[in-house]
């Protein structure tokens, strides 16, 4: 079956996206961007279903791609093996959209039973896809995922309300940070750097919620330079709202938050580590990893960064055509050949 021809009656093949966490966050706002970009929605129907974590059920899907973008874990793995059984003529793909370099050297203990774990569950796909360029070489290098199953489709989201915020107001005195207030995202260390600049006039902004929010308040205490702004509902606004971005986080897939700095226009110093890497590019700052010295001489540097607004809006442009190009290239793909069995796997 061509991509193009028809399916099930249909002007358009059918393909169902399951997901098993619809919590506000990256992969809901790019799996909504796959499922409404009428760019996409030309060439393919894109269908969001979601599958409760632990009951992936036993019934039939009828698509013509099944793609999953569900977390993968040893409790998930029998779930997985059903489904790929029971769709053992249709393809099947899997979006990795948590799993980096970074995340297993600190969260992962015992490396060869997690490495086992992804090998057994990514060869039950067709193609696995990772979201960066970085997390798609760890996962050839660690021979994770067989290179002629992986491809590399970097994530995306409308990228429109972002550029069109108005430039940034120089010199530049707010910086922002932007995400879930958790342990990836390193605020802590950006706040202890951050104090260490003398300037009185700087300002940092702090965009979201949870659970490390008192401890991090605790570690901005005493310093009015510190603003916790809560959730970040209108992402526009808050891009608007600050002059510069820093994402010093531990781990990252690819990072969201920078391609949308960029497309607004504001310069970003991100931590060289896993997909934050693939931003590097006019307005991207990428310090070295020596410790919060570094992240200190950084955002004096982000302060200071001359102004490529206009190459950070051509990038976010880039972005989308990728995604969209990336996305219909591997559906024609696998539409035009027949899916792997698991026994070839």
């Amino acid at each position: 079956m061509s991509f193009l021809s028809p399916s099930h009656g249909q002007s358009r093949p059918v393909v169902v996206h399951l997901i098993d966490d619809t919590t506000a966050g990256g992969v809901m706002r790019v799996l909504d961007f796959l499922t409404q970009d009428p760019v996409l929605g030309a060439h393919a129907r894109h269908v969001l279903r979601l599958c409760p974590r632990g009951a992936l059920g036993n019934d039939r899907i009828r698509a013509d791609v099944i793609v999953s973008h569900l977390a993968i874990n040893w409790r998930a793995l029998p779930g997985l093996i059903g489904l790929r059984a029971r769709h053992a003529a249709c393809p099947v793909i899997h979006v990795e959209h948590s799993y980096t370099e970074a995340f297993a050297a600190l969260n992962v203990p015992h490396k060869r039973r997690f490495h086992t774990l992804l090998r057994t569950a990514y060869a039950l796909f067709d193609r696995v896809v990772a979201v960066s360029a970085a997390q798609g070489a760890w996962l050839s290098g660690r021979n994770l995922v067989a290179a002629e199953r992986l491809r590399v489709i970097r994530s995306c989201v409308d990228l429109g309300e972002f550029t069109e915020v108005p430039a940034p107001a120089r010199p530049r005195r707010v910086i922002g940070a932007i995400g879930r207030l958790s342990p990836q995202k390193g605020f802590d260390r950006l706040i202890e750097a951050f104090r260490k600049l003398p300037d009185n006039d700087v300002e940092l902004h702090v965009h979201g919620e949870g659970s490390e929010r008192a401890a991090l308040e605790a570690l901005a205490e005493g310093d009015p330079r510190v603003r916790f702004m809560g959730f970040a509902g209108d992402l526009a606004a808050v891009y608007a709202s600050v002059d510069a971005v820093a994402m010093p986080s531990r781990w990252e897939a690819y990072g969201l938050v920078a391609l949308e700095a960029r497309a607004a226009g504001r310069p970003v110093l991100v931590a060289d580590v896993d997909g934050l890497r693939d931003h590097r590019g006019a307005g991207v700052l990428l310090p070295g990893q020596g410790g919060r010295a570094d992240l200190t001489e950084g955002l004096r540097d982000l302060l200071a960064m001359p102004d490529t607004a206009a190459e950070g809006r051509a990038s976010a442009a880039r972005a989308m055509a990728d995604f969209r190009t990336g996305w219909a290239a591997l559906l024609s793909e696998v539409c035009a050949a027949p899916a792997a069995s698991v026994a070839a796997a």
